[in-house]
């Protein structure tokens, strides 16, 4: 439906379509007529991102390179290309041309014929300098402001060389391509290989920058690696010959094999010992009984001596000591001293065999053993005394240890992140020395003409202006909400539509002609008022008063009122054309009313139906600021319309619009059906939608809309959809 509709407007509006586009392409085409004809120049740069045969040298382990990186470098030399800074020595080095060379590329610019020979030999300085010193113009010098407007009024400045530069990778490849198109073959060549030029020689010196950067960093890290490592071997070195550590893990290999050894030979001493002394008690036990007893009782007197000796130098020594160190007893003493060593030196001297026993091997193996024993027995204490001295020797090498692993940890740290460095600075030196070079593997020649672009631009121009002009007329209905279809009055108001009726112009107001007429839209009319009429006896339902009003003023309820009334003639029914617009008696004025509302409910005698045998008869009103109620009482005006029922078939009666509420109110309490007419091509306001609360708040007594001035397309497809 909305497409049918948006159609219609398109249709309606086909002449405005169709100039609009014809107009523009008659301004465009004059408009271009004159444009010069365009040549375009192509040039190649390879990059060496893809191909990696000049990186051989500098790294074979690396893996393919991922496609997002790829694509990021390309988006980064592209841009870099694209930077002011190498667009301005292309601009500088066409200014330098033109002002030096025979041949200008816009020769007859008047920017050049303006020159004078100094003047073209000061700017061709100035621009040399600029270009020389790769910088930009410094705006706050008065003469350098001049050139550089000449410059852009020359079209030479980055930004009109920016614009018809085109630059773009070729093909997921490993070139960029770089086009210009201009007026001129020779200068379309000429900026296209000076760029390259230009920007191969920024770019090769910005990497060379970096990369002697780079290499000069790492060389300073590398020095800074290589100093600490040289400190921390001195730092080892120094800490060895201070604690005389020849070489530490030899030393405690020497020292362990040594304590082993002595152990060993200490177990063997101890395991003598424990023989010798076993030998030894095995002789002793070897004796007999007998020879000992001889040998014992020989010494029986001499012990027994020496006993009493003992007791008695005993007994004089308590004496010596109780008599508080006497002289005389300590002669005694000392003489009792001397008795006892006589006799120890005795018995010392009595050695008796018996002869009888030949004993003398087992004497003599007895005194072997006994020496080897105490030889034994000194070993085991020379042995224990050196393990314990090569003991403290071994723990003093423990402390070196713990020293000696951390300085070696340090140091072997240290000699990796040197070597890690060394590859890097190695890496970045020989990247320097064979790093990728961009270079210029197609040059730009000068072109042949374009294919002439007015003829595209033409039609360009019309097809966009015809495509504006749909636009607008989209956005115009898009935003028209405006009321043309009784259907969607029905469906905006939720009220049913009882019927429509078409735009009448003046020279239908004729009511005769409108009956009478034999032209179409007389036709129209007729059959639509039918329509109506008969829907409006369905919802009569054998009540004869009508009460019509509208929204507001100047709807079209006056004509409306008219043709209804006629519309009953035609079925042979007596109407009474009422008009109650007390503010704009359109009825009154139109039929020329002899009798007033106001005489007929004040006075008696006066009836409307003896004002003519017609089937129409009116009763007008005296306009002024007046209602219903204040011309008489309610009850009154009750009554005198019961008296019209009973004569007429049909009342029809014309309120004020529902803007003065008031006065419409107090006819509705009177007639027993509102009819509102509504005026097409319309929207609904804030207070129309007051309004129409009101109606729905009448309930059965608000009967629908009459649309009225419904447009001719509108009523054409209405039509077509009934069958008319």
């Amino acid at each position: 439906m909305e497409q049918n509709n948006f159609i219609s407007l398109v249709k309606r509006q086909k002449y405005i379509i169709i100039a609009i586009p014809i107009l523009a392409v008659i301004i465009t085409y004059y408009s271009v007529r004159h444009l010069p004809d365009s040549y375009t120049s192509h040039a190649r740069i390879a990059t060496g991102l893809i191909d990696q045969s000049q990186k051989q040298l500098i790294d074979n382990t690396q893996s393919e390179p991922q496609e997002s990186k790829i694509n990021l470098q390309f988006s980064n030399l592209i841009q870099m290309m694209q930077l002011k800074k190498v667009v301005n020595q292309v601009s500088f080095q066409l200014m330098i041309h033109d002002l030096t060379s025979d041949s200008a590329f816009h020769p007859n610019n008047k920017q050049l014929k303006e020159l004078s020979t100094i003047a073209r030999k000061h700017a061709t300085k100035i621009f040399t300098e600029l270009y020389d010193t790769k910088s930009d113009f410094k705006l706050w010098i008065d003469d350098q402001v001049g050139l550089k407007k000449a410059m852009q009024r020359m079209g030479y400045d980055d930004a009109s060389l920016t614009k018809k530069l085109l630059i773009y990778r070729a093909n997921n490849s490993d070139y960029i391509d770089i086009e210009y198109e201009s007026d001129s073959p020779l200068l379309s060549a000429f900026v296209v290989n000076t760029f390259c030029k230009e920007f191969i020689n920024y770019y090769s010196e910005n990497v060379r920058q970096n990369e002697l950067k780079a290499v000069a960093f790492l060389d300073s890290i590398l020095q800074k690696k290589k100093a600490l490592m040289d400190t921390q071997v001195n730092q080892l070195k120094k800490y060895k010959i201070d604690n005389r550590v020849l070489n530490l893990n030899e030393q405690a290999k020497s020292l362990y094999a040594q304590i082993s050894d002595f152990e060993t030979r200490k177990e063997l001493a101890d395991k003598d010992i424990l023989a010798y002394s076993g030998a030894l008690k095995s002789i002793e036990d070897k004796f007999n009984p007998k020879d000992k007893k001889y040998l014992e009782s020989t010494f029986v007197q001499i012990n027994q001596d020496i006993i009493d000796t003992k007791n008695i130098l005993k007994q004089l020594n308590d004496d010596y000591i109780k008599s508080n160190y006497d002289p005389k007893l300590k002669q005694k003493v000392d003489s009792v001293k001397n008795i006892l060593t006589s006799q120890i030196h005795q018995s010392t001297d009595k050695y008796i065999l018996n002869p009888l026993a030949a004993k003398e091997s087992l004497v003599l193996q007895k005194i072997n053993i006994e020496v080897n024993l105490d030889i034994a027995k000194f070993s085991v204490k020379s042995l224990t005394d050196e393990l314990q001295r090569l003991n403290e020797k071994f723990d003093k090498l423990v402390p070196h240890e713990a020293v000696i692993q951390a300085y070696e940890e340090s140091i072997d740290f240290a000699s990796k992140e040197y070597i890690e460095i060394l590859k890097k600075y190695n890496q970045t030196s020989i990247e320097s020395t064979l790093s990728i070079q961009l270079r210029q593997v197609e040059a730009g020649i000068p072109g042949i003409a374009q294919p002439s672009k007015k003829v595209l631009l033409t039609i360009v121009g019309g097809i966009v202006s015809f495509v504006l002009c749909l636009f607008v007329l989209f956005v115009l209905y898009y935003l028209d909400d405006s009321i043309k279809l009784p259907k969607e009055l029905s469906n905006k108001t939720e009220i049913i539509t009882l019927g429509f009726l078409p735009y009448i112009k003046s020279s239908l107001l004729d009511l005769d002609d409108l009956w009478h007429g034999e032209n179409k839209e007389s036709e129209n009319s007729r059959n639509l008022l039918r329509d109506i009429r008969f829907e409006l006896d369905a919802e009569l339902n054998g009540l004869k008063i009508i009460g019509i009003t509208s929204l507001k003023p100047a709807e079209g309820k006056t004509l409306f009122a008219f043709g209804l009334a006629y519309a009953y003639t035609k079925i042979n029914k007596r109407v009474l054309l009422i008009d109650g617009n007390f503010y704009n008696a359109g009825i009154t004025k139109i039929s020329n009313a002899q009798l007033y509302l106001e005489d007929y409910l004040n006075t008696e005698k006066i009836h409307p139906a003896n004002q003519s045998e017609e089937l129409i008869n009116v009763l007008g009103v005296k306009e002024g600021d007046i209602s219903l109620f204040e011309i008489c009482k309610e009850a009154t005006i009750l009554q005198k319309f019961e008296t019209l029922k009973s004569v007429y078939d049909i009342i029809i009666v014309e309120t004020s619009a529902l803007t003065s509420l008031n006065k419409a109110k107090e006819w509705f309490s009177v007639v027993d059906k509102v009819l509102v007419v509504f005026e097409a091509n319309q929207s609904i306001s804030l207070d129309m939608q007051q309004q129409i609360q009101y109606l729905k708040s009448l309930n059965n007594k608000f009967i629908g809309w009459v649309l009225n001035k419904v447009s001719d397309r509108p009523i054409k497809k209405i039509k077509k959809k009934k069958n008319f």
